[in-house]
């Protein structure tokens, strides 16, 4: 699914990687213009306000995908199914998929650093381009490309299947259910060459997960793991979760 026949213009290839023609070019175009570009070129238009719309836009779409495809899912259920779609790292991913990075139009600064590969950069210009073809074909075709594009992904997920990304899927649910962010703090033992890391994630103020690993990622992923389970456990009634 990646974008990209050589010698096509960047924004032509996503636009055939995408299977999405715009009637109106202009959108295309400020869905791509990152806001360092932007800036860098005097422009009036970046892609900030179409992420914002491609958010809600694709919010919605995976939210009724999952209500609708899922019955057998409660409503906990369905909350953590859409945190590991609508994350970050998963949008990034398909971002990727997609080559979205060789369209994105960065300044010199973030071009030098790597941001074309940039979750964050990705994430948000995929939104902004959902934004896009929602303002240029209407919600019926956002709505198609979206299932196309993360339908896949979540019967995936809910085969058990892949590697999750506790970090994220725990930083959704608690800004959702608590209205707080996952604060991590790490100690560490043993000598240089054979390190262990302890990591405990706080949510407001209060411990609600621990883990150990040989690295940092490792010992938080394990403690947002069981922070996760106890916050999910609240969520759909067990009333176990509260630290």
């Amino acid at each position: 699914m990646s974008a990209g026949a050589a010698g096509e213009r960047p924004a032509r290839a996503l636009e055939r990687a995408l299977g999405v023609g715009f009637a109106d070019p202009t959108l295309l175009d400020a869905a791509l213009t990152h806001r360092s570009y932007a800036f860098e070129q005097e422009l009036d238009v970046n892609n900030e306000r179409l992420e914002f719309l491609g958010d809600a836009v694709l919010g919605l779409v995976v939210t009724d995908m999952a209500y609708r495809t899922f019955p057998d899912l409660a409503e906990g259920e369905l909350a953590k199914l859409r945190a590991s779609i609508v994350n970050m790292s998963a949008l990034a991913d398909v971002a990727r998929q997609l080559g979205l990075g060789q369209a994105v139009k960065l300044g010199h600064g973030e071009e030098m650093s790597g941001g074309r590969d940039k979750a964050s950069i990705l994430a948000d210009a995929l939104e902004a381009l959902l934004g896009a073809v929602y303002l240029d074909r209407g919600l019926d075709v956002a709505r198609s490309l979206i299932e196309r594009l993360f339908l896949p992904r979540m019967n995936a997920y809910v085969r058990g299947e892949g590697e999750r990304d506790y970090k994220t899927i725990l930083q959704e649910l608690a800004s959702q259910d608590l209205r707080a962010l996952p604060e991590y703090r790490i100690e560490e033992s043993g000598p240089d060459h054979q390190k262990e890391f302890s990591a405990t994630v706080y949510l407001a103020g209060k411990p609600w997960g621990s883990g150990v690993g040989r690295s940092k990622k490792e010992a938080e992923q394990q403690a947002a793991h069981e922070a996760y389970r106890r916050l999910s456990g609240r969520a759909v009634g067990s009333g176990s979760a509260s630290p």
